[in-house]
């Protein structure tokens, strides 16, 4: 169910980004417990000048490495379940492709239930 929006610069390999996903899916999978097959995630790549983040923000240190992470899910999971998440997405791409912690910026954005449809004109989250 969760949407994955994840942007980047431009110029990584094929490789590396098949990492981003497959972390970030792992991660899902693992706090989550959302199920293998339940991928969706759109992944963009950014000249330089169009990937505009601050390098020092709350006395974080970005780098050219910046990834940004968008995950839009339901909103029925407490935060200690976002939490692990958040830390679980961090170990995963720092273990491949080698993201390093700091620059990894994710967003969860919560929605209704009844707020997907995955085919067929459907709200399948939402009893008939």
């Amino acid at each position: 169910m969760p949407l994955a929006r994840i942007s980047l610069a431009a110029g990584r390999s094929a490789k590396y980004k098949e990492a981003l996903t497959d972390g970030v899916l792992r991660a899902l999978i693992e706090t989550f417990n959302v199920p293998k097959d339940d991928q969706f995630m759109v992944l963009t790549e950014h000249a330089p000048q169009d990937l505009v983040y601050n390098r020092h923000y709350l006395g974080i240190e970005r780098s050219d490495g910046f990834v940004l992470i968008q995950l839009t899910v339901s909103n029925t999971r407490p935060l200690e379940k976002k939490r692990a998440l958040y830390r679980r997405i961090v170990e995963l791409l720092a273990e491949n492709p080698g993201v390093r912690k700091e620059d990894v910026f994710i967003n969860l954005l919560e929605v209704l239930p009844e707020n997907w449809s995955f085919g067929n004109g459907e709200a399948q989250y939402v009893p008939a």
